[in-house]
């Protein structure tokens, strides 16, 4: 079963966002495949790497829309965008963990908050 299911309510009506969005759902829910299937440590470091890479490119698309748009709470979704990002490093360093079910975990349950309060806020706000 996947991570995270997706549902009609994370659609913003951007389409470069919405687009990155099931991107990154599919990615998550791969993730989680991959852990639940025992891939090799190497495998999983690998796939967090291209998790992080595909957040972080996402994040920096909706902070170019805020920052165009001028809207009121770029700071604080900026700074939600920050610590899910420092979370990721810190399970990607942690050796000793299994840090593959740990991020998985994570974002799944970021994620699906996110959209579901600052991100639907932010496309409302900006009317798109």
């Amino acid at each position: 079963m996947p991570l995270i299911q997706w549902r009609k309510d994370f659609e913003t009506g951007v389409p470069d966002v919405d687009f990155e969005h099931r991107e990154l759902v599919d990615l998550i829910n791969a993730l989680g495949d991959e852990v639940d299937a025992h891939a090799s440590r190497q495998r999983i470091q690998e796939f967090l790497g291209e998790v992080f890479a595909k957040i972080a490119a996402h994040f920096a698309l909706e902070e170019s829309i805020m920052r165009k748009h001028g809207y009121d709470e770029y700071a604080a979704h900026k700074a939600e965008h920050e610590i899910l990002l420092d979370e990721i490093r810190d399970i990607m360093d942690e050796a000793e963990t299994d840090y593959g079910q740990a991020l998985s975990t994570t974002v799944s349950a970021w994620f699906v908050n996110h959209f579901k309060s600052k991100d639907a806020r932010l496309h409302k706000k900006l009317g798109v």
